[in-house]
């Protein structure tokens, strides 16, 4: 059985219009378990009165997506799921989402599968995966290379989001859940899919599968479009700055090579420290 684990925190209208969606979907054998963070828009009553058949889990308020997605996810697995999906909130499946993400985890049932992401506003795709050398710092950008005709089926990559995430409950028992206590927010997807990876468990992108997403409604995005000192701050330091130097130097310390870190660290901490005004 397939559990979809979606850590929310206040923003129902994403909540409804995900939860909506998956309420459409073709394949309908799975369940949907919500972890609401301590929601003070009314998202639990909402919960209650239009989605009685979601499984709902409180959260204290300070668990965030880490920790959140790692609550959902034991529950999931006390109760016998083969597969967990973790989804965000704020985006939307098209109805063959499930069935397609499902036809090709039979086909490939030990690998990690995510979707390539549309914009849902204009429907231009925004993610097709990548890969990634820890040497050079570089990014290869599946969406920029790959052509028109071979833009299908699964390719493999360096790791992936937790956005539409599909992970077989092997994985879970040969490496545990996802590093609550040294990425309590970003970064932790980036590092599970990249240790699954290294322990042998193929990560792909799949192509064959579509996930709407809203990238400008993203927190890293917001808070670099209003630039202040005080976000700068919360940029670098902040449990969701998306640049936080705390969680870059644990992730390094986990995924890089050991020969590459030194130059993985120095590059990384520039980018940190400049990017937030060049971007």
């Amino acid at each position: 059985m397939l559990y979809v684990i979606i850590p929310v925190f206040n923003r129902w209208h994403f909540t409804r219009a995900c939860l909506q969606s998956l309420q459409e979907q073709k394949e309908q054998n799975f369940r949907v378990v919500v972890v609401d963070d301590g929601s003070t828009d009314g998202t639990a009553a909402h919960l209650a009165r239009e989605f009685p058949a979601v499984e709902v889990l409180p959260g204290t308020g300070q668990l965030y997506w880490t920790a959140a997605v790692n609550l959902g996810i034991r529950h999931a697995l006390a109760r016998g799921a083969d597969r967990i999906m973790t989804l965000n909130n704020d985006v939307v499946a098209p109805p063959d989402f499930i069935e397609s993400a499902l036809r090709w985890a039979r086909r490939q049932p030990s690998a990690l599968l995510g979707p390539v992401e549309l914009d849902a506003t204009t429907g231009q795709p925004v993610f097709g995966g990548e890969t990634f050398s820890f040497l050079t710092h570089q990014r290869h950008n599946l969406l920029a290379t790959l052509p028109p005709e071979d833009r299908c089926g699964l390719h493999p990559v360096t790791y992936l989001p937790g956005r539409g995430l599909l992970i077989p409950a092997s994985v879970f028992v040969t490496q545990g859940l996802f590093d609550e206590r040294h990425l309590p927010h970003y970064l932790a997807d980036y590092d599970f899919t990249s240790q699954a990876r290294r322990a042998g468990f193929p990560v792909y992108v799949n192509y064959d599968t579509h996930l709407l997403t809203y990238p400008d409604d993203s927190g890293q995005v917001q808070t670099r479009q209003r630039r202040s000192l005080r976000g700068y701050y919360q940029h670098l330091f902040g449990i969701r700055g998306g640049g936080n130097l705390r969680n870059f130097t644990y992730f390094a310390l986990k995924n890089a090579p050991v020969f590459f870190l030194p130059f993985f660290l120095l590059n990384g901490y520039l980018r940190r420290l400049l990017g937030y005004f060049l971007h």
